[in-house]
């Protein structure tokens, strides 16, 4: 059976390239399906593996390739751009370039080249999506995509939390996971709310993702979410104030409002069934022994290798992790240190820069471009962005195959507004040099234009 799915991916790339290339409703709903298809592939089964190692504690369990993976090869080949006509490619490559090389040092390179293969993935759903947006409808087909995705986690949220559960996970598996992809939706929502733009989607966006939020019951996605959520209207107001924004701002408060109690309640109910006392000391412990491993692995101990060589060369016990399985077979819960030590300082820094240069970006060219609708979108990534990062002190899902399509996703809708102002400023430089060239005598314009 896994072999027919195989196959079925595959044949898939030559089906999206004929409906790319057929006619401009096909490629919208084929756009549609990059922001969406990420919240349900594990649900729906839409993935197969080549090499599978359904058992491994990492991060990774094999050399898999998804229905989206087929969708952004699609995209990519029918562009026919060069991957390094956008920006970002050089630190994407060079964070893989980092992960491959704790291969090296790994004592199963086999199991650390599938998180090296993940990342692939990864460029391929940044590079389709930057493509996408570089036409200028793109953008919203693919956020039109991402709420639609996490109004379908909303819907599963709320009736999982009315039929008892504690901490509603959507239909990714846990609630962690599905506070983190939230802020790939809300913010950039948000921001499309607060522009000029109109439209219902935006305003779904923002609720779904305060109801996934209030029923998830996580401590650090309640926080970072009601500090970003102010960010951006702070920030919004200040780069362009509006009338539309300060009523926005109102009604956001007030959506904040009603979803805390509801919040406040889903962690009351949480913390009645387990106290608070003893995740933190394991959330310690787990920092300790992920230190122990990096001071004697500066290179790392290879990607994807955490918890085995967490529990194999005694870091866990040394450093005081529980005994039991939930605890033991668990990963640091902070991609940093996670991250340092898996791949060492080489993969540390190059992971610093793969994060800290697209959110550097987002609010450059959201305060370069005050006057531009795309300058709103570019500020709610680099609040996003921003979000993602602080959320990342607190977990490590952030190397999991659905928070880095979520990733993939956000730069390259970046790479692609800024593409999109980039060819806007060289054509206008072209106008306005042909119109000198118009008001020159006809051989002085042929003698420009040869120089």
């Amino acid at each position: 059976m896994r072999f027919v799915a195989l196959a079925v991916i595959i044949l898939a790339i030559p089906v999206f390239m004929s409906l790319l290339r057929q006619n401009a409703q096909y490629r919208r709903y084929l756009c549609f399906a990059v922001g969406f298809l990420p919240f349900v592939i594990a649900a729906w089964n839409l993935d197969a593996s080549i090499i599978s190692w359904a058992t491994w504690p990492g991060q990774t369990k094999g050399v898999i390739i998804s229905l989206l993976d087929a969708l952004a090869l699609a995209v990519i080949i029918n562009s026919r751009r060069s991957p390094l006509f956008f920006p970002f490619v050089g630190i994407i490559a060079a964070y893989i370039f980092a992960a491959f090389v704790s291969v090296a040092f790994s004592n199963s390179p086999q199991s650390s080249f599938f998180y090296v293969w993940q990342l692939g993935t990864m460029l391929l759903v940044f590079l389709a999506s930057a493509n996408i947006c570089m036409n200028e409808g793109g953008p919203k087909l693919i956020i039109a995509g991402l709420v639609c995705g996490i109004t379908l986690q909303a819907g599963f949220a709320v009736s999982q939390k009315f039929s008892g559960v504690l901490q509603a996970s959507g239909t990714l598996g846990h609630q962690n996971l599905l506070g983190m992809v939230t802020h790939f939706v809300l913010y950039p929502s948000l921001a499309m709310l607060l522009s000029t733009q109109k439209g219902r989607l935006p305003l779904l966006g923002v609720v779904a993702g305060l109801i996934v939020v209030a029923f998830g019951a996580s401590r650090a996605t309640i926080g970072l979410t009601g500090a970003g959520v102010v960010l951006l209207i702070f920030l919004s107001m200040i780069r362009k104030p509006s009338a539309k924004k300060t009523k926005v701002a109102v009604l956001g408060m007030v959506a904040l409002a009603i979803a805390a109690p509801l919040a406040i309640n889903s962690l009351e109910q949480r913390f009645a069934a387990k106290p608070i006392g003893g995740s933190n000391e394991e959330r310690e412990a787990f920092e300790r022994a992920a230190s122990m491993m990096l001071a004697d692995h500066p290179m790392g101990v290879g990607a994807n290798q955490y918890v085995i060589v967490a529990n194999s060369g005694g870091y866990s016990e040394r450093a005081g992790v529980i005994w039991n399985y939930g605890s033991r077979a668990a990963k640091v819960h902070n991609v940093y240190l996670l991250v340092a030590a898996e791949t060492g300082y080489l993969g540390l820094l190059c992971f610093l820069i793969f994060l800290f240069v697209p959110l550097i970006a987002a609010f450059r060219f959201a305060w370069t471009n005050r006057g531009d609708p795309r300058g709103d979108l570019a500020l709610g990534i680099g609040v996003t962005l921003l979000i993602v990062s602080l959320h990342c002190l607190y977990e490590w899902i952030l190397v999991t195959s659905v928070v880095q399509y979520m990733l993939g996703i956000s730069m390259g809708m970046l790479a692609g507004l800024m593409m999109q102002r980039k060819t806007e400023k060289r054509a206008k430089i072209r106008a306005q040099q042909d119109t000198r060239l118009g008001d020159l005598p006809d051989e002085a314009a042929v003698l420009a234009k040869s120089v």
